[in-house]
């Protein structure tokens, strides 16, 4: 099955998905506040931020690097 969409749509997608993993990030904190945060996951909560003030999501690329595909 093939699905087509255009580069709008791509970079809505992709946009969704950064506030996504973002809030996700945040509603993990909330949960367990008891855990401190890695290194690792402080730095993959700024990079969220950042790349959410510069409007300017991981590319599709990345998404799928990420995804393991």
């Amino acid at each position: 099955m093939t699905v087509a969409i255009d580069e709008d749509e791509l970079k809505l997608v992709l946009e969704r998905l950064d506030t996504v993993k973002l809030e996700l990030l945040r509603l993990r904190a909330m949960l367990l506040p008891e855990e401190e945060a890695t290194d690792e996951e402080k730095k993959e909560i700024a990079e969220a931020e950042n790349d959410l003030e510069k409007e300017s999501p991981f590319t599709l690329d990345e998404f799928i690097k990420e995804l393991g595909c």
